[in-house]
């Protein structure tokens, strides 16, 4: 079983740049098919950036394509999301996750396990 935790987080003004890392424990990421998801209040959870366990494999929902970049780095055990061009609709907690798969997920239900989810602010 895998434990995350993502970090980096916080408030910027609009067309800023943040980086959120989530850290895993337990099991190696390259085990894992893996996500970053996010949650405004009042909304459902929804897909942002995803890649397959080879890591060779990405997808990004259609708001963030072309701003975000998700990576992986196995020596540190760390996914990370890199979000350029930051919109104040982007404002939302950002969560990691993993999947037991080889194949990309881009539903919540998809995944099994994980993070707590770090505040991400974008102010106008």
């Amino acid at each position: 079983q895998v434990q995350l935790v993502e970090s980096g987080g916080g408030l910027v003004q609009a067309g800023g740049s943040l980086r959120l890392s989530c850290t895993a424990s337990g099991r190696t990421v390259s085990t894992y098919a893996m996500g970053w998801f996010r949650q405004a209040p009042g909304k459902d959870r929804e897909f942002v950036a995803a890649f397959s366990q080879s890591g060779y494999v990405t997808y990004y929902s259609d708001s963030v394509k072309g701003r975000f970049t998700i990576s992986r780095d196995n020596a540190k055990n760390t996914v990370y999301l890199q979000m350029n061009s930051l919109k104040p609709e982007d404002t939302a907690v950002y969560f990691c996750a993993a999947r037991r798969a080889i194949v990309v997920g881009t539903h919540p239900s998809e995944y099994e396990y994980w993070g707590q989810g770090t505040q991400v602010t974008v102010s106008s």
